[in-house]
């Protein structure tokens, strides 16, 4: 099929060129030159504007926008008077549900139809594929899914079993592929109106920041593990190592996580990338630790409130996130004045 690509940063270059690879025309697009010429070389059609994406589309269009979501709105603001009833606009990054909600009903006004793809894979999507969680009309996800099916890592199935094969069948029979138990085990899945896409791409986003907390937390326990083996302060001010022979463990994390990532339960694409950044660089010296968070895990603890759903370790998982950029830094200074208040403790050096 034939379709524009606006955005061609980590992501969205990478798109293009797995489109492209499977026989699809891309047309692309983006405000740095350089980007575009690199996916030219991959055989996209580059061009100069938005405008003249649209026009070298056949109608009805399909426009994919791989951009922040601080800017959505500003780029469909641009596209909008360009299309036509019937054209599909999907918008693949990281927005809010809310907005995706929006959207839709203001483009639906004109014709045009808005669907929103939580695209999962990073960097690694090129070879290893994308999941791709969709939101948006039955008919405009039927329109573009040979380009889902593209992108989708196709057809692998998880090791062990592959439940509900009956089901499947019944609900592609029902609802049309893309909302079936097939689809999602090629990697892409039709999840339900406008939002429903972004919405399951927040929970997964919201379920990595649990998930990698709970690597780095058992990580940094294996990382102290030799604390028996060097002499701790004797004050009045810390507490001391009870059984100092009980930590005397100098372990190879590279090692660790390397054997964990074969036949462990806890074994993950997370693990994988972890494993190689601790064989490169036991130390993890080139990295400071300031996580950042692009909202996705704020946006998934903020409708666990208002659901009134317990989300313990992904609200704790997003506040150490916070704390990792010194944002915990004025606390622990009221924490030492109470201290030296109370008890006359005087703060000790790191």
């Amino acid at each position: 099929m034939q379709i524009g690509m606006i955005g061609l940063g980590r992501m969205g270059a990478n798109m293009v060129r797995r489109l492209v690879q499977d026989g699809h025309e891309c047309v692309a697009y983006d405000h740095t030159a350089a980007n575009v010429k690199s996916v030219v070389a991959f055989g996209a059609r580059g061009v100069a504007t938005a405008a003249e994406l649209v026009k070298a589309l056949a109608a009805p269009r399909v426009v994919w926008i791989m951009v922040p979501a601080a800017v959505v709105d500003s780029v469909i603001g641009e596209l909008q008077p360009l299309l036509a009833a019937g054209d599909v606009l999907i918008d693949g990054g990281n927005s809010n549900y809310r907005d995706d909600i929006r959207r839709a009903t203001e483009l639906r006004g004109r014709g045009i139809h808005y669907l929103d793809v939580g695209t999962s894979g990073g960097v690694l999507g090129f070879e290893h594929g994308y999941c791709l969680m969709i939101g948006g009309a039955r008919e405009a996800v039927a329109l573009v899914e040979p380009a889902l099916a593209t992108l989708a890592p196709g057809g692998r199935r998880a090791a062990g079993r592959t439940p509900g094969t009956d089901r499947a069948q019944t609900d592609t029979a029902q609802q049309g592929s893309a909302a079936s138990l097939a689809a999602a085990r090629m990697g892409y899945l039709h999840c339900g109106p406008s939002g429903a896409g972004h919405f399951v791409k927040m929970v997964h986003n919201g379920i990595e920041y649990g998930l990698m907390a709970a690597y780095a937390e058992g990580l940094n326990l294996l990382a102290h593990a030799d604390a028996g083996l060097t002499a701790g302060a004797a004050d009045a001010e810390t507490a001391p190592l009870s059984h100092p022979e009980f930590f005397q463990y100098r372990l190879d994390l590279a090692a660790i996580t390397e054997v964990w990532r074969h036949g462990s339960i806890i074994s993950s694409t997370l693990l994988d990338l972890t494993a190689e950044a601790l064989a490169d660089d036991g130390k993890l010296e080139h990295f400071a630790g300031h996580v950042s968070d692009s909202g996705e895990g704020r946006w998934t603890v903020e409708a666990a409130i208002e659901v009134g759903v317990p989300a313990a370790v992904l609200s704790a998982a997003l506040y150490g996130r916070f704390e990792s950029r010194g944002r915990a830094e004025f606390a622990n200074k009221v924490l030492s004045a109470m201290r030296l208040g109370f008890g006359g403790h005087v703060e000790r050096s790191a």
